[in-house]
This record gives structure tokens, C-alpha cells and sequence, in this order.
């Protein structure tokens, strides 16, 4: 009798032991389902395949998945200016498996630009990593007579209103950047907004407008072929494929930096170890010979960071996105 009593106080204690270890594990305290993680994560995407967040996200997608050993899907979610994407990653289980990947547009610029969005961007999504950033390159026509930044502004001084400029939308980055060298440097070059760059950059090689501000991957071609000139890059710091093309920053206005920027985010309520974790992960992969090699070759740099360093990131963009719309006089309904 005393035996039986001695195991059950025996059996006792080892439950409560094992309870409290199980307690103080994270995987299970996401739920039970293990280390994360340990199942397919989806990349949800707001723009269709082929654009500047997808590319980042395919590439950035196998070499976590080579990391994880689990598969990173692809989701395309176009539409609503990143409103369709938004809904779905903000509505979907707050468990790192549904992350959304993304430019700077839909956190920093679309709160300038609508009164009123059915997203949240700071209640309703956590920052993981900034993954990359892909400066802008001014391209000219050749008719052009101006070979550098310095020229091409006393050109449009000289001649106001004579000159026009192509953007990718109203709204777009390529846009704001524009308006917002306008109104530093006291321009007055007209604009004219396309459907995206497939239209913006043929308009500057065919002569219909005299500048655009566009991706590397979309003029590095027409520069070979002397049918664009390229004067200067929109980052603060001068791109890794052209180093001897100066920035805005450095010739023109200080503190200039419009280039898009691709980062992970993961609706609110996402466990802190599984940010932490993602964040960290990705910060090894953007480090690897390989992604660093895709990346560079396609215009694009990787970065890599802390959550707290991209939302002071995010923070800073959006102030500075918010005077461009303004001095751009933009609302979009």
C-alpha cells in the first residue's frame, strides 16, 4: 500500500514537472504544432509576377526555404493598391506561416495618399525585415542637352513647363520622388503618369517625355544602346551596378532618398520569438554569396535588419512620403 501511495506521489510530481516544462516551451506555446516552422509559409505578394516585390520575394523565398526546409509559396494578390494583399495577410492566423511581402508604397505612402484605408498599416501589421532596397535611375532622351544632374535642372529652370516627365501612376514612387525634387529645387516640368513602367520607359526612349525616374533592370539596356542617357540614382547612397553615377543627394539636395524599398511583415498579434526568428533568418540569407549575386545583378541591394531598426525605417519614410504628396497636392479617393 505505501509502494502505490509513493508511486501516485511520485506520478504526481512528474505531471506537474512535465506540465511546466511543456509551459515553458515556445514552440509549444505557438499552439502545439512544433518549431517553427514546420509546415509551407506563404509570401503573399500585392502585385502580379515580374515586379520589383515579387522578384525579392522568389528569390528571398528559396533561401529561406533551402534554410527552413520547408517550402515558401509564392502568392500573388494584385488589386486595391495593396488593399487585396492587406486584408487577406491582416485577416489570416497571427502565426507566421502567412507573411506579406511588399515595397514601402502600401506603409508609407498610401496613408498620405487616401483619407481613408480598410487597413491599419501600424495596428493591423508588425515589421520584420527590411529585405532590399533598388534605387531609381534618371534616364533622359539623348536630344536631351544635358549630361549631368547639375545641367539637366538649369535646363528645366531655363525653360519651365517646356519639359515633361513620365511616371509609372500618380501615386507611384517614381511620382513622388519627381514632385519632390520639384518643389526642393523649385522646378516646373510637367507630368505625365502611364500604366506602369512598360509604358513610362519606351515614352523617354521614343522622345514623348524628356525624363523618368525607373528600376535598373528596365533602362540598363536602352543606356547600353545610347538610346537613354542615365544622369543619377534616387538612394542616398550611390548604387552597387553604377558607382560612378552620383546621387541626388550628394549634387543636388542632401538627405535625398526616394529609392523603393521590399520588406517582411506578419499580421499583428504574430508571436515575438517567430518575428525574431524570421527576422534573423532573413538577415543571414540577404548574406549569402548567392542571394547577394541575384540580387545585385537585377539592380536590387539587400539589406537585412531588426524589427525595430525597419519600423524606425518605416517611420522616416512616412514623413517624407507625406511631404511629397502634399507638395505633389495628390488625394486619391
Amino acid at each position: 500500500m505505501k509502494s502505490l501511495h509513493r508511486l501516485a506521489a511520485w506520478t504526481g510530481v512528474a505531471f506537474v514537472a512535465c506540465a511546466l516544462w511543456l509551459a515553458a516551451q515556445p514552440a509549444f506555446a505557438q499552439g502545439g504544432q512544433g518549431k517553427y516552422p514546420n509546415k509551407p509559409v506563404r509570401f503573399v505578394v500585392p502585385y502580379a509576377p515580374g515586379g520589383l516585390p515579387d522578384t525579392v520575394a522568389r528569390i528571398l523565398g528559396k533561401a529561406l526555404g533551402d534554410k527552413w526546409g520547408q517550402q515558401v509559396l509564392i502568392d500573388n494578390r494584385p488589386g486595391g493598391n495593396g488593399v487585396v494583399s492587406a486584408q487577406f495577410v491582416a485577416s489570416s492566423a497571427a502565426d507566421g506561416y502567412t507573411l506579406l511581402v511588399t515595397d514601402n508604397s502600401m506603409f508609407s505612402i498610401n496613408p498620405a495618399l487616401y483619407p481613408k484605408l480598410p487597413y491599419d498599416p501600424k495596428k493591423d501589421f508588425v515589421p520584420i525585415s527590411l529585405t532590399a532596397r533598388a534605387p531609381l535611375y534618371l534616364a533622359i532622351n539623348p536630344s536631351i542637352p544635358a549630361n549631368t544632374l547639375q545641367e539637366f535642372v538649369a535646363l528645366i529652370k531655363a525653360n519651365p513647363g517646356k519639359y515633361s516627365y513620365g511616371s509609372s501612376g500618380i501615386g507611384s514612387t517614381h511620382h513622388l520622388c519627381t514632385e519632390a525634387m520639384k518643389a526642393t529645387l523649385g522646378l516646373n516640368i510637367v507630368h505625365v503618369p502611364f500604366k506602369g513602367t512598360g509604358q513610362s520607359v519606351p515614352a523617354v526612349v521614343a522622345g514623348d517625355v524628356a525624363a523618368v525616374f525607373s528600376a535598373g533592370p528596365s533602362v540598363f539596356g536602352f543606356a547600353k544602346t545610347g538610346k537613354i542617357k542615365l544622369i543619377g540614382v534616387n538612394s542616398a547612397r550611390r548604387a552597387t551596378l553604377s558607382p560612378n553615377l552620383p546621387t541626388i543627394a550628394e549634387t543636388l539636395i542632401p538627405g535625398f532618398d526616394f529609392a523603393p524599398t521590399i520588406g517582411v511583415f506578419a499580421a499583428a498579434g504574430t508571436p515575438a520569438d517567430i518575428v525574431r526568428q524570421v527576422s534573423e533568418d532573413v538577415a543571414q540569407v540577404v548574406k549569402v554569396a548567392a542571394v547577394i549575386e541575384q540580387m545585385q545583378t537585377l539592380g536590387i541591394d539587400p539589406v537585412g535588419g531588426s524589427a525595430e531598426e525597419y519600423a524606425a525605417l518605416l517611420k522616416e519614410d512616412t514623413e517624407r512620403y507625406a511631404k511629397a504628396v502634399k507638395a505633389a497636392g495628390v488625394k486619391m479617393e
